[in-house]
């Protein structure tokens, strides 16, 4: 059903639509609450397949898929996601929050403007459902109603009002609900939409009061000259998601945030006192005043005279020039860096604007599996090429390396709080809800607890370190290097050296620059133990090998406890991933010696260890059916080096041999392990020599 002569872009059609459920009419918050946690109209409670429950650090949080869609998600973030989704839900149900602006602050390169950036990216995604759209309205035929310049016959909201918004504003408060529900609005949506009623704004305003007058009240004759039309979802014009970057102190003005008077306009639009003078989509807030949302990115380096004009949007909710004023439905956040913000905030004066902003802290990401996948957005999904256009292949190793690396400088094991509870690995594997000895994930919770109580949040866990940008500097300097093109592939054990050089370019207290270097040469000992695990795998030729006898000793472990256990010790289970019956025959001497390469010397020691096993075995089992003790750097260790004994003499034998091929057994041995590692490990000819070259070196064997 449309309006007149079945114009479906009449007002009277918008209405119907909006009323039918095929359209809505709503603020920025309730979309955006709608977007994340589902739609109300269709679940009675949030949709279980939009949020999820999961455990951070030791502490509960929410996942909300909906920010996680797209090519390139946001990763991580979980505390910093759940304080932006509560802030619009509180605002979409009337709170505060729908009076403040939202600020994300943290280090450069942690993450902020990627996240806002890609919710705007979800938004315009979700704005281009046909049910999701959004429409404004302009006035047509205005050069005959009112005897307008033919060059302004035609006038769009300046600020994309809301249809609905016109519907209410268009007689008196109790005559406009008649109207509305003349054209089939219930009570119930009537109530829902008088609570999102605000003023028309003053270019509209002043036009509808001028065609009321013209026409003495006839409605039908007023909305001929009406038309809805959608409003656009351009990133390039800025509308509906729109960004503002701070200036410099000398170009910028308020005229980029809230337009200007039009010379062009005052050509044709003779009345001095009609607010369309005034040109509003020159500035970036008129283009997302509906339904949209501004970006205001590194807010406080903007001079105090723009921020006080950003003080007042906040407060209001609208743009004012020369006395008239435009309503906005819009959401701002914000970003900003450490020094800026505390800068601004220590100046007395401007506890105004402090007052109105809701700060929320971002942390860089420390869990080094997340991080493998911002690592991998560094390193990037298309194929590399060396300088002279070459194939460029990638260790397999390098992006675990990378990771590890810059996740444990952002961990504040320096810390007197952190420094007798738990060292730099069992945090680092904590933080990835990785099993770290007897250390439990309560004890991180205490460590963080501690340090976020800090007044310098600088201090405050995750809070320090070396950034996204920091490691795409580290693998650009890895990329251009005389190693990695003549060799024709990005070695892991390269990328160390190349980190190194980004903290010693870049980092300027020293304190922080030796705890950097310390953590990277950390980073080196856990990816040498790694290249340990890949040459046991590469030597067994069997991609799985390792974890295979890592399992084998914890199955025995676990079959030792079995009342079951007859006298052949021959253990029967059934296999929590293929559900199939298994048995494995218990081996004490190989137990045994996995114990004692472990340092544990007493029955008692052995006993403790052989209970904690079993412990995790049965809470992962229910779980992670999956988990496969790899994350135990210490048992994987003990497993290498007892294997390696019982085949080969030890472990030093086969560096040695890999080392030293002058005899036919030894040139075989390498030539087999060279093989399976490019083969079937992902190793090209260069990074397998040099894994094995590392293995064998000095430093590897110490």
């Amino acid at each position: 059903m449309g309006g007149p002569n079945g114009n479906i872009r009449t007002l009277e059609h918008h209405i119907q639509q909006v009323a039918s459920g095929n359209r809505v009419f709503e603020n920025v918050f309730q979309s955006l609450s709608r977007m994340i946690l589902g739609d109300p109209d269709m679940v009675e409670k949030v949709d279980p397949d939009m949020v999820e429950k999961v455990n951070v650090c030791g502490q509960t949080t929410y996942n909300y898929k909906a920010l996680r869609r797209g090519g390139k998600p946001v990763v991580g973030m979980y505390f910093e996601i759940n304080s932006l989704v509560n802030f619009i839900k509180d605002a979409a149900d009337g709170g505060s929050s729908k009076e403040m602006a939202f600020v994300l602050v943290g280090e450069p390169g942690n993450g902020k403007t990627f996240l806002v950036e890609t919710l705007c990216s979800i938004y315009r995604d979700f704005l281009s459902e046909e049910r999701n759209r959004i429409y404004t309205f302009r006035f047509n035929g205005l050069d005959e109603a009112l005897g307008y310049s033919q060059k302004v016959a035609t006038i769009e909201s300046q600020t994309y009002e809301d249809p609905m918004i016109l519907a209410m504003n268009l007689f008196s408060r109790q005559a406009s609900i008649e109207f509305l529900e003349s054209q089939g609005i219930s009570e119930k949506q009537l109530d829902l939409f008088l609570r999102n009623y605000r003023p028309l704004g003053a270019c509209t305003d002043y036009i509808m009061n001028q065609l009321q007058e013209r026409f003495n009240g006839d409605v039908n004759e007023l909305l001929r000259h009406v038309e809805v039309i959608p409003v656009p979802l351009s990133p390039a014009l800025g509308t509906v998601t729109g960004k503002y970057t701070a200036k410099d102190k000398i170009t910028s003005s308020s005229v980029d945030l809230l337009g200007e008077e039009d010379v062009g306009r005052l050509l044709f639009v003779t009345d001095a006192n009609h607010p369309y003078r005034l040109n509003l989509r020159r500035g970036a807030l008129a283009r997302v005043a509906a339904r949209g949302i501004h970006f205001a990115d590194e807010l406080f380096k903007n001079k105090p005279d723009l921020i006080q004009v950003y003080l007042g949007v906040i407060q209001n909710r609208s743009i004012e020039i020369d006395g008239f004023r435009w309503p906005m439905d819009t959401f701002i956040i914000a970003t900003s860096n450490n020094d800026e913000y505390a800068e601004f905030a220590n100046q007395q004066k401007q506890a105004p604007i402090i007052d109105r902003c809701r700060r929320c802290d971002v942390a860089h990401n420390t869990d080094y599996n997340l991080q493998g996948q911002l690592t991998a957005y560094v390193l990037g999904s298309d194929t590399k090429q060396t300088v002279t256009l070459a194939p460029l292949h990638e260790d397999p190793n390098l992006n675990y390396a990378a990771s590890v690396a810059v996740v444990l400088t952002r961990l504040p094991h320096n810390a007197d709080i952190a420094k007798d509870k738990l060292t730099p690995v069992e945090m680092m594997k904590l933080a990835a809800g990785e099993v770290a000895g007897d250390k439990s994930i309560k004890t991180l919770a205490e460590v963080i607890d501690g340090l976020n109580h800090d007044p310098d949040i600088t201090k405050r866990f995750g809070q320090k370190g070396v950034g996204q940008r920091g490691e795409g500097k580290a693998v650009q300097i890895l990329g251009e290097s005389s190693g990695t093109n003549e060799g024709q592939c990005m070695f892991a054990g390269d990328f160390f050296r190349a980190l190194e050089q980004v903290v010693l370019d870049t980092v300027l207290d020293e304190r922080e620059r030796a705890k950097y270097l310390g953590d990277i040469e950390l980073a080196r000992g856990l990816y040498r133990e790694k290249v340990v695990t890949a040459l046991f795998n590469a030597y067994m030729d069997d991609p799985e090998g390792i974890t295979k006898d890592v399992l084998n000793y914890v199955n025995m472990v676990v079959g030792t406890a079995s009342e079951t256990l007859g006298k052949e010790r021959i253990w029967r289970w059934t296999d929590p991933q293929t559900k199939k019956m298994k048995a494995i025959k218990i081996d004490d001497t190989f137990i045994n010696s996995v114990e004692s390469r472990l340092g544990l010397t007493t029955a008692e020691k052995r006993e403790s260890f052989r209970t904690s096993i079993r412990k995790i075995h049965g809470q992962k089992m229910v779980t992670d059916p999956n988990y496969n003790f790899m994350d135990n750097n210490d048992l994987v260790r003990a497993v290498t080096d007892v294997r390696l004994n019982s085949d080969i003499g030890t472990a030093g034998s086969l560096s040695g041999a890999l080392a030293n091929r002058t005899n036919e057994t030894n040139q075989k041995l390498y030539d087999r392990i060279m093989s399976t590692m490019v083969n079937k490990l992902g190793y090209c000819a260069t990074c397998a020599e040099k894994t094995i070259e590392m293995y064998c070196s000095k430093d590897n064997t110490n």
